[in-house]
């Protein structure tokens, strides 16, 4: 099969958890046989631009780089470049890119939308940003073959909403265990010496409430903070102002051996995302084998399992801070417990998911031109 995937910042993967899942899953099914396409945009992060990568062709387009357009202009243009060119099924990152859909319909592409998380909940969109991701759900949900949900609670959300069924498939863990220490002292850290935060600097990830609740608990351990935001300078503003002296902000982290020996040293990782589904930064920190404090959402709990606490406010943060901090026996136990969570998500398996989910896109078109054929047959012989 020859097989798009479009609505991300393509590959090599470098920002989110789409781009990681598009390069796990798209090597993987180039060395099944299959062809991939990957429709790339330009990142921050200082990449050479590549025409292909681990086997897959990439085709770069340009996008307006503004937060309410950048994704959508790239993905117009992705659609209209795919069906001059085209493939036997795509695969749709972002339900907020289901406005292009009717283009590879009508470029008889048969296509699945990965719907992602709750979108309409993040706090970076106003009534109008709100309105228009709930309008693309109900989009997706109509214009696409079949969707994708990460997570069973996205699943229940559509089923329920829309008495719309999912194929379910999450991401991948990867195995961080075994990467060393080494680069650590390139930014002055320890094993074992430090918490970790790794997000986009967004309200629905928390990382305030993280960083207020380092600072309540009085720990003198640092809380590493990597990540930052283009689109949210009064956030990040607040985010600093509540951190106390022994806060580090490491911004952007793309060096990715760095960002793993990071996950796999720290001494926990908190997770503060709310409102998407298997999020692949706590996945890297089950597969690096890390304890988890997560804040207290369906997603989180689902994911993490008996290797996490989890939080609501930054007062119960706090007291999570000192209480991990003073319990090296709770900390082990909860890194034991990553090894059988982490395994429950195989980037093979999840591989295996998409592998079949194409399969029946094109199944599901040829089924179709049979039909059609058929029926003319039907008139010719009526005639």
């Amino acid at each position: 099969m020859r097989i798009a995937m479009m609505g991300t910042r393509g590959v090599p993967a470098t920002y989110g958890g789409f781009e990681t899942a598009i390069e796990e899953v798209g090597k993987r099914l180039v060395q099944r046989g299959h062809e991939v396409v990957v429709y790339c945009r330009d990142t921050s992060a200082k990449v050479e631009r590549q025409e292909n990568y681990l086997g897959m062709e990439l085709v770069h387009l340009p996008a307006l780089h503004t937060k309410s357009l950048e994704t959508l202009t790239h993905s117009g243009l992705s659609a209209v470049h795919l069906a001059a060119h085209r493939t036997d099924a795509a695969l749709v990152f972002n339900a907020a890119n289901a406005v292009w859909l009717p283009i590879l319909k009508a470029a008889r592409i048969p296509a699945a939308t990965h719907v992602d998380g709750l979108e309409w909940k993040r706090a970076k969109w106003g009534g109008i940003g709100k309105r228009y991701y709930r309008i693309c759900e109900s989009l997706a949900v109509k214009w696409s073959k079949a969707l994708i949900s990460d997570a069973q609670g996205i699943a229940d959300y559509y089923t329920e909403k829309f008495s719309a069924d999912s194929y379910l498939i999450a991401y991948g863990a990867p195995d961080c265990r075994s990467v060393g220490s080494r680069r650590l002292a390139a930014v002055d850290l320890k094993s074992r010496g430090y918490h970790l935060v790794v997000a986009r600097f967004e309200p629905e990830n928390h990382v305030e409430m993280i960083v207020e609740g380092h600072r309540r608990s009085g720990s003198t351990t640092p809380l590493v903070v990597v990540g930052s935001s283009p689109y949210a300078d009064e956030y990040t503003a607040q985010v600093k102002a509540l951190a106390s002296e022994s806060v580090r902000f490491l911004g952007g982290v793309w060096d990715q051996d760095l960002l793993n020996e990071l996950y796999a040293n720290a001494l926990v990782y908190w997770h503060g995302h709310s409102v998407g589904g298997t999020n692949p930064s706590l996945l890297r920190a089950l597969g690096s084998g890390t304890a988890v404090a997560g804040f207290d959402v369906s997603f989180n709990r689902e994911v993490a399992g008996a290797a996490g606490r989890f939080f609501t406010d930054a007062g119960h943060a706090a007291e999570l801070f000192t209480e991990l901090e003073q319990d090296p026996v709770q900390l082990h136990r909860l890194r034991k417990a990553t090894e059988a969570e982490a395994a429950r998500y195989d980037w093979e398996l999840v591989t295996d998911g998409y592998e079949q989910l194409c399969r029946d896109l094109v199944e599901g078109r040829r089924q179709a031109r049979q039909q059609h054929s058929d029926a003319e047959v039907k008139q010719i012989r009526a005639a």
